[in-house]
């Protein structure tokens, strides 16, 4: 299963949102990275998405995006795949 890595506030509906699916789709771990409680990784997050807005979502090395992208790219039969490295 490909690591997971999320940027995440703690009052945020869309990441709570996105957690439970990916716990759905059988991810039990996900990296979770609070913008909230360090502001420095706001800035990181930023320089490697181009967004400003949370969740960010990694999948290995890919960046699915924030919470709609993660529901648009499940939809498609795309997430399963992408969890399972393949």
């Amino acid at each position: 299963m490909n690591h997971v890595k999320m940027y995440t506030t703690q009052v945020c509906p869309f990441c709570q949102r996105a957690k439970m699916l990916l716990k759905q789709r059988g991810v039990d771990q996900i990296e979770e990275i609070r913008v909230d409680l360090n502001p420095g990784e706001r800035d990181t997050m930023i320089e490697l998405t181009g967004r400003r807005t949370v969740p960010q979502i990694f999948i290995g090395d890919t960046h699915v995006g924030g919470c709609d992208d993660l529901i648009a790219l499940d939809q498609k039969g795309g997430l399963t795949p992408l969890l399972q490295g393949a």
